[in-house]
């Protein structure tokens, strides 16, 4: 498991080294079948996902309306709220002062988050499956 901190807004810190990661360019090891965690840094999530708060990411989870996902968009890693609308998909932001960004498709989800937590406070904890 794999704890780092970076903006909800831009995960590129921890995988600058994944590069564009299609479905044919292997993840770093983390990455794999395996959950990892990220400390939330930013606003964008807020208020369901506050700034020093631990998100658990499983990389096969089921990405569906309503999930909060990790995604490749626009060249950086983002953590958004996905949602389907009549036009498509959307990464979406909880905070009003961050746009929506539409998919085309759901290639670019490569996480779903399952678990949140607060460092030093068990009971903080929520469950997203």
């Amino acid at each position: 498991m794999l704890i780092s901190t970076m903006p909800a807004t831009s995960l590129t810190a921890t995988y600058a080294t994944a590069g564009n990661p299609d479905r044919d360019t292997p993840l770093p090891d983390c990455a794999g079948g395996e959950s990892f965690a990220l400390m939330v840094i930013g606003h964008s999530m807020a208020p369901e996902f506050l700034e020093g708060e631990i998100i658990l990411i499983e990389p096969e989870g089921l990405a569906k309306h309503g999930s909060y996902v990790l995604a490749w968009h626009q060249e950086e890693w983002t953590f958004r709220q996905l949602l389907h609308t009549t036009t498509g998909w959307l990464l979406h932001p909880l905070s009003p002062n961050f746009p929506d960004a539409p998919l085309p498709d759901l290639s670019a989800v490569r996480g779903v988050i399952i678990q949140k937590a607060l460092p030093g406070r068990r009971r903080a904890s929520k469950h997203y499956i």
